[in-house]
């Protein structure tokens, strides 16, 4: 498995459909530092790794 399939980055509509969430739900967490950290490309376009996003989402697994 190559680095780029490992880590591939996911665009902010990648990431809001697996979330089930709006679109301002999440620029939302964006602004309170609550969002998975992210990349911001030079045209303004943001991407997540997915290993970034996988630790975000792990992090918020209920420990019950």
């Amino acid at each position: 498995m190559s680095a780029r399939t490992r880590d591939g980055k996911m665009t902010v509509k990648e990431v809001i459909a697996d979330l089930r969430v709006a679109p301002s739900t999440f620029y939302r967490w964006r602004q309170l530092g609550k969002a998975p950290r992210a990349i911001k490309l030079p045209n303004g376009d943001v991407r997540i790794r997915r290993s970034e996003y996988e630790r975000w989402l792990a992090e918020r697994e209920d420990a019950a």
